[in-house]
Parts: structure tokens; sequence; C-alpha cells
């Protein structure tokens, strides 16, 4: 299975932080944060990463290379300035993933989950996402983020209001079909098609009961960065 490390935005609400690096590129724990995610995908089986950038991309891909210093090899998908939000990075890097279900990961999130659980050569396709659909990692609601996303029914996913709300990780499987009618080029977001999923009973979720961050802010930031460097 290949994975896509979403790493495209600008980062408003690191600013200043991002003004001159990357998101994905800023340290905690003495470590880039896309890097925390590169040694767990490495670790887990994964052995071809995608990565899309924008915002200081060329920052990126001096940084991390060809991905050997991991025992990977990355391949990236430049955007155009402003980007093409979620699911339009997705979409145009779909020559790049190929056409089996693969592993979406958002750049500027920490998790402890292990990603092998996604990977394992022995859970046929359609247990790791459903066809035309995606399987996704859900985390009870932070609290900048309280009323959460979706809701689950078992694995099924089912929109909020329908249960106890959780919080989407910015980790799960997804199907390539699911991106086949995005216009090549334009700029999407994730959500509409997450709820095209659920109409159509293609969308499944499981939670995780670990470590995950939401490093949207320099304060979170700092406060992830002093927790690895005392752990």
């Amino acid at each position: 299975m290949k994975a896509m490390i979403l790493a495209a935005g600008r980062g408003e609400r690191m600013r200043p932080l991002t003004d001159r690096t990357p998101k994905p590129l800023l340290e905690a724990g003495g470590k880039p944060l896309i890097v925390w995610h590169l040694e767990r995908l490495a670790a887990a089986g994964f052995r071809e990463i995608v990565i899309n950038h924008a915002h200081l991309g060329e920052q990126i891909e001096a940084a991390l290379g060809n991905g050997e210093k991991w025992g990977l090899t990355l391949y990236y998908s430049p955007e155009p300035p402003g980007a093409l939000e979620t699911a339009g990075g997705i979409a145009r890097a779909l020559p790049l993933l190929g056409d089996a279900p693969f592993l979406v990961v958002n750049g500027d999130v920490y998790c402890d989950v292990d990603f092998a659980r996604f990977s394992r050569s022995t859970v046929p396709d359609a247990e790791k996402c459903p066809a035309g659909g995606a399987r996704l990692l859900f985390v009870a609601n932070p609290a900048h983020h309280a009323g959460g996303d979706f809701a689950l029914a078992g694995d099924r996913v089912v929109p909020a209001g329908s249960g106890q709300t959780l919080t989407y990780a910015g980790i799960g499987v997804f199907s390539p079909t699911m991106f086949a009618a995005v216009p090549p080029g334009q700029a999407l977001k994730l959500r509409p098609l997450l709820d095209a999923a659920i109409a159509a009973g293609t969308l499944q979720g499981e939670r995780h009961a670990g470590r995950w961050v939401d490093v949207g802010t320099p304060q979170r930031l700092a406060e992830l960065d002093a927790e690895l460097r005392n752990a």
C-alpha cells in the first residue's frame, strides 16, 4: 500500500512561524512534524510515499530528498499557489498513487497510531476500505473542536447528531475511485466527498484511543514539543 502525506496547506493559524517555514517542517521533539510520520510509516512497512506541497514546497523537497534516509521512496505532487484543498490535492496525485486503496495522513497532526494496521497484506482491501469509499480514523473531540465531525454506528460513519460525535483524525484509507470525478486541477474540500460516501453507505471508521494532536497553533506546537522532549 502507498501512502500520501498532505503538506500543501498555508498554515495561516501558525503564522508567523509559517511565513518562512512550511508547517510540516516545523519541529516538535527535535524533528519536523512530517518526519514523525515518515519514521512511523517506514517502521510499518510502507515504502512509497506521495507528498503534495504548495506554500514553500521547495523547502520540503530539499529537506526530505528522495526518502532514502528512511528507507522510503518519496514522490512529490506540486500544486499551484493557494493549493487545491484536500480532495483536489489527492485527485491531482492519483497518477502517483495507483489503482489500489491508499493511506492519507495530514501533515500537521501528531498521532501514535500503528500505521501497520492499515497496510497488512493479510487483510483484504475490502476490509481496509469499502469499494469506492474510505475508512477513517476518529478521535475524541479536542477542546478546540468540541462539536466533532461525524458519529459512528458500529464501523459505519453517520452524520453528526446520530450518536456521540467524534473528530476525524486526518488519517484514513481511501479508494482512488472516490476522487475519479474531481476535475483535474480543481480545488475541492474533502467534506463533500465524505458526505456523498455516507449517503452511499461507503464510509467506515474506527476510533483511536491513543495520542493525537492537531498541531494547528503555535501554542499547541509548543505544548507538543515540550511533551515529546520530556517523554
